[in-house]
């Protein structure tokens, strides 16, 4: 006679054995799905490349990918959280909620010398995999069109207005000249810096004028001198964008653009005191007015789920990528990203992803140029592909799912 346990134990064998062929379906079914779409994703990742647009501005791009999402079936909605370029498209209904974010906006000058075309197209490529999966995995995927990364703050907008409400992980990836998995990047505030003096003819009254250059000039030869004492882990950065008008008037208005960077947001408001005293002494040197006034809330330093970034690494190795030791291009994941601030409420990841630019690298014309390469096309397949496998490990890892489902942003 049968123990009155035996069947229990094969219901509870079958169960595990059905959930596992799941799983494993689940996973094989990437690789085929962004086979079918290459074309598309690569098409999408040079058309954007050939059409820059600028933080706020990215009207064309942002009306591409709501279409290419809207195709693959997932309820799109442009113009969220009141902001024209951004959207949601979301598939699924399954109470994980994870959101993947695209990111589309290019460089001043630059055009797409941070592969933001790329970050789009790998984006589009993980929904692609991810849209017939999510109900049967207990998903709900949103990708999240996020404008402004460079300089605006875009994430931190959405944030503050409820658009990641809800989401459980969050998640992107970017290109580099390497691949790097864990991600380090520094807090940074923007600053837009005005001089204000007074006009006059530099030769016959120039008693009459007060210096607005000379302004930046003391404040540039303070902020280089700061240097010195500054801790390793910070940063300090800037472009003058307007100097003067001719060279026999004295300048009376000058503009800038500066950067300044920590290992955390404690650290930066500690340092953006001093830097803002350097520039204070400018104004005071010369008799100038000075204006300061954020281009974007602070961008906040990173914090990496390790559960996240452990998938990821793993697929990554497994689609061919290496990540390695000490190589100074590595550095790259200390820029800044208004991703941070999200990290800092849901549980997300932001590996980089090499597409073999060196001696370029990001934000140069050199990497724009690589950024729609043949390494560029192959790097946009991978990076879907690895993230649309972490999302199912997340989906299916009991211990993660458990840990994300309690830890909703």
């Amino acid at each position: 006679m049968p123990h009155p346990n035996t069947a229990v134990s094969g219901s509870a064998a079958d169960a595990h054995a059905t959930a596992s062929r799941r799983v494993t379906a689940a996973h094989d079914a990437v690789a085929p799905a962004l086979a079918r779409a290459r074309d598309s994703l690569v098409g999408l990742s040079h058309a954007l490349h050939a059409d820059p647009e600028l933080a706020w501005e990215e009207v064309r791009a942002a009306r591409r990918l709501c279409g290419l999402l809207d195709d693959l079936g997932y309820d799109v909605t442009p113009g969220i959280a009141d902001l024209p370029t951004a959207f949601a498209a979301t598939t699924g209904s399954g109470p994980l909620h994870v959101a993947i974010c695209a990111e589309y906006d290019a460089l001043p000058g630059l055009g797409h010398a941070c592969g933001h075309n790329m970050i789009a197209a790998m984006a589009v490529g993980a929904a692609t995999v991810l849209r017939p999966l999510a109900d049967d995995l207990g998903l709900r995927v949103t990708v999240l069109g996020t404008p402004a990364e460079e300089g605006g703050g875009g994430k931190i907008y959405l944030l503050e207005r409820g658009a990641f409400d809800g989401v459980h992980a969050a998640m992107m990836v970017h290109p580099g000249p390497v691949d790097v998995a864990e991600a380090e990047p520094f807090a940074v505030s923007h600053l837009r810096v005005r001089f204000h003096g007074k006009g006059a003819h530099a030769a016959a009254y120039p008693e009459q004028g007060i210096n607005a250059a000379d302004a930046f000039t003391v404040s540039q030869v303070a902020i280089g001198l700061l240097r010195q004492q500054l801790p390793m882990s910070t940063r300090v950065h800037g472009v003058q964008t307007r100097g003067g008008e001719a060279p026999n008037a004295i300048p009376e208005l000058t503009e800038g653009r500066w950067y300044v960077r920590a290992a955390d947001l404690a650290q930066l408001d500690v340092i953006e005191q001093r830097v803002r005293r350097c520039f204070e002494a400018g104004a005071l040197a010369t008799g100038s007015e000075l204006e300061i006034e954020p281009e974007s809330p602070p961008y906040a330093e990173f914090v990496n789920d390790p559960g996240l970034v452990a998938f990821y690494r793993s697929h990554a190795q497994a689609l061919g990528r290496r990540f390695p030791a000490g190589d100074p291009a590595g550095r790259m994941n200390r820029a800044s990203t208004d991703m941070g601030n999200v990290s800092r409420v849901i549980p997300a990841m932001h590996p980089y992803i090499g597409i073999d630019s060196l001696p370029a690298v990001n934000h140069q014309q050199e990497f724009a140029a690589h950024c729609v390469s043949s390494a560029a096309d192959a790097a946009v397949l991978d990076g879907a592909a690895a993230m649309a496998h972490v999302v199912v490990d997340a989906a299916t890892s009991p211990e993660l799912r458990t840990r994300l489902l309690g830890e909703e942003g």
